[in-house]
């Protein structure tokens, strides 16, 4: 008898379970069907995404420029051209800073976001960057030759300083974004390195202009944080 409430029990919550994640499924339909916002020019802005105050959801605040790009903001304020979003999986692919250029027009080795000591993501919102990303590090101090990074001449940064010529020369390292580092920074600094880039999911014996250039973040959706608050 003991074991047949049991089972009855189980049974109930599995079903109330399966009631209340379909209940918060709806919702999150209903409020994606309401609260898109606008396109920014011909671009759709996928919910949760919000470029306004009265559409989306602000924790997932985005912004459309006046050339009708979509950008992500850091926690320093830095904007980052947004190149694609993936809402199966949650993941969004932002533009790796440029060089920054002095008043002659010529390039530096230094990250355009270099004020800013690199990329910061706010931890107090639902984004992340994900394990895909290879970054690549310029100009760096010969302190990072104690570090675990892979500074050697087989480092994919080697095949890509051919293409920056105001970093060509200097020390520079490579790294998998892996889950054993912050996955809120890409830092860049004197004392460190002063410039990067960074690629999604590269091969290694695909060609430098087979790359695919970019900083992917990755999102928890708003139904997660309703149950995390």
């Amino acid at each position: 008898m003991a074991t047949s409430t049991r089972s009855r029990v189980l049974e109930i919550v599995s079903m109330l379970f399966v009631v209340i994640m379909i209940m918060f499924t709806k919702i999150g339909d209903v409020s994606a069907d309401a609260g898109a916002c606008p396109k920014c020019g011909s671009l759709e802005v996928p919910y949760p995404f919000s470029t306004d105050a009265s559409c989306g959801d602000p924790r997932y605040r985005i912004y459309c420029n006046n050339a009708n790009e979509l950008q992500f903001m850091s926690a320093k304020g830095f904007k980052y051209k947004i190149l694609s979003f993936d809402l199966s999986v949650n993941k969004l692919i932002i533009l790796p800073p440029d060089l920054l250029v002095v008043n002659d027009n010529t390039p530096t080795c230094y990250s355009s976001d270099f004020s800013s000591q690199g990329l910061t993501l706010d931890e107090q919102l639902p984004f992340n960057i994900s394990t895909r990303n290879t970054v690549m590090l310029f100009n760096c101090s010969d302190n990072l030759l104690r570090s675990p990074l892979n500074c050697s001449s087989s480092s994919f940064c080697r095949q890509f300083e051919d293409k920056i010529e105001a970093c060509r020369g200097t020390l520079c390292c490579h790294f998998l974004k892996d889950s054993r580092m912050t996955s809120y920074m890409i830092r860049v600094r004197l004392g460190g390195c002063t410039a990067y880039t960074s690629v999604v999911d590269i091969q290694p014996h695909d060609p430098v202009d087979n790359w695919n250039y970019g900083i992917e973040l990755q999102w928890l959706p708003p139904i997660y944080l309703r149950f995390m608050t």
